[in-house]
């Protein structure tokens, strides 16, 4: 059998990784969970907003309060808590028994720290709180009450994004002079490859677009891991299909990413001992389209690709577990809107809203640009068909190929975003007003999660009223106007569900989220203290 040049490099780089790979952190009893990812991301808690990067915190760092398998909020580093009647304050009680990697005790003050840093740099998931807390307060060693702007109703699942660094050794590590005064580079360039947290794993090795691993701390972990937890977890920077494959056939690879083609997927299943997973986190699938750039600029231009698109047959050919999105929510995540209209494909619809559009006339002065990422293959497939489907109505689109940190370089910038692009997203925290707020309100713009830039004062309004809410009935109430009201603005496609389709070993580890058992929120649904691993069957 003859094979092309093109194949046999693809092949030979992948024996290359992977034996490059097999060596690295695997031990006597190769207790070991490697997970391929998109990149190995930053896991600086100010910093890190991606799925790789959530994934890693959680298990670096111990947060406030930590989900249930129903997504509600449990004592973790806070044994409890208490809020004031006008719903402001809110006092936490830290436990006294948590211990940093270093050694040192985690204290109020280390929380009151973390909050002033993150909220100070402003990235990652800063913005869920800096609209609302005004400052933290050490009571003493272990109360630390956090002085909110407003009544906050959905706090405590908020809370967990909020990981708590070790003060004293990030202060030990400033880089002077800095950005951030006094606080120099505020440990950002220590916080690039260690850790400062009190987790169940510590930070071991870490190579930028290689890899990440992290082992069980070597002193006991205050709260619960389970008994055949994997020893080391590592993220593996690549999703290429040809390498992925190769590492779970020969098992040194545990868990793909989830962004494997249909086709990788199916080659995947065949493998002896592998499955695929499908979890619901949460995720959905968006095309998003800039408000506020010539065509997407006018509504019904924006509408008449609405009703182009193929929305059956993008789901059947990139993820054929998804199921129709209707609205910019989850059905998942409570608070979501079943009553929220979805548009459909409808090429009669289409024209009719293209007529209308002040742009009708010259529509071949104005192509769309539609920037998929080069990280997710099955997304090129969905540029293909939104390419064809709009040629029917007469709109020129142009799929470009991005990687994703070309895309973060642009996003930020109104002028420079494109047209459109495309994005899998989860929620920071589940409940509907988490996706709410970083896909549209004001204070999320310039990240990669806004495309739309709809800077809508009026949205911005309700959505704070709808924060500011402490009943949840009502809360939810409020968040079911606005899905409305954002579908009415067609700023985005609602293309689908998303499902997490990973292949996994089932011979030898046990993964709760890949029956059902996990918790539905990203970042978590991969924490390993929950897993079994069973080296000896392999």
């Amino acid at each position: 059998m003859k094979i092309g040049k093109k194949v046999f490099f693809i092949v030979m780089a992948a024996l290359v990784a992977l034996a490059g790979l097999a060596l690295v952190g695997t031990g006597a009893d190769e207790s070991i969970v490697r997970n391929t990812h998109s990149w190995p991301a930053p896991f600086d808690p100010a910093v890190g907003m991606t799925w790789p990067s959530n994934d890693s915190m959680t298990i670096l760092y111990d947060t406030l309060v930590y989900p249930d398998q129903k997504g509600e909020p449990l004592p973790h580093a806070a044994a409890r808590w208490s809020v004031s009647p006008d719903g402001k304050e809110w006092t936490f009680f830290l436990r006294t028994d948590i211990a940093f990697h270093d050694g040192s005790t985690l204290t109020a003050e280390d929380v009151v720290f973390s909050m002033d840093r993150w909220l100070t740099i402003g990235e990652g998931w800063a913005h869920l709180f800096v609209p609302i807390v005004d400052s933290l307060e050490a009571i003493d060693d272990y109360t630390v009450k956090f002085h909110l702007t407003m009544p906050f109703g959905p706090l405590l699942p908020a809370l967990y994004k909020f990981y708590i660094l070790n003060k004293d050794q990030v202060m030990e590590n400033l880089v002077q002079p800095g950005p951030y005064g006094e606080f120099g580079d505020y440990g950002r360039e220590f916080l690039l490859d260690h850790d400062a947290g009190s987790g169940p794993y510590v930070v071991k090795e870490f190579r930028p677009g290689e890899y990440l691993l992290m082992e069980q701390r070597p002193d006991a972990y205050w709260g619960y891991v389970s008994p055949g937890a994997p020893k080391q977890v590592m993220q593996i920077g690549t999703c290429e299909a040809v390498t992925v494959r190769l590492m779970m056939s020969q098992q040194e690879l545990e868990i793909s990413d989830p962004w494997q083609s249909v086709e990788a997927l199916e080659a995947l299943d065949r493998i002896e001992g592998v499955e695929i997973a499908s979890t619901k986190v949460g995720a959905v699938y968006h095309i998003l389209m800039h408000t506020k750039k010539a065509p997407l600029d006018d509504i019904h231009f924006r509408k008449a690709i609405a009703y182009a698109t193929d929305y059956e047959t993008i789901i059947q050919e990139s993820f054929p577990t998804g199921e129709q999105l209707l609205g910019p929510v989850s059905s998942v995540v409570p608070g979501h809107d079943p009553t929220v209209f979805q548009y459909y494909y409808d090429l009669d619809k289409a024209l009719e809203e293209l007529k209308q559009s002040k742009y009708y006339e010259d529509l071949d002065q104005h192509p769309v640009e539609f920037h998929w990422l080069a990280e997710a293959a099955f997304q090129e497939k969905v540029a293909l068909i939104l390419q064809s489907d709009l040629a029917k109505i007469g709109v020129t689109l142009k799929p470009i190929r991005d990687t994703f940190a070309e895309l973060q370089d642009y996003s930020s910038d109104m002028d420079a975003s494109p047209h459109m692009y495309s994005l899998s997203m989860a929620n920071p925290f589940p409940e509907a007003g988490s996706p709410l707020q970083f896909r549209y309100h004001s204070v999320g713009a310039r990240s990669t999660d806004q495309n739309e830039w709809l800077l809508d004062p009026e949205y911005d309004r309700m959505l704070d009223e709808a924060f500011a809410t402490v009943d949840k009935a009502e809360r939810f109430a409020k968040y079911g106007e606005i899905q409305h009201y954002i579908v009415d603005l067609c700023p985005t496609l609602f293309i689908s569900e998303f499902p997490l389709m990973q292949a996994y070993q089932t011979e030898y580890m046990d993964w709760p989220a890949a029956y059902g058992e996990g918790i539905p929120l990203i970042g978590y649904h991969m924490d390993p203290r929950w897993m079994q691993m069973f080296p000896e069957k392999k």
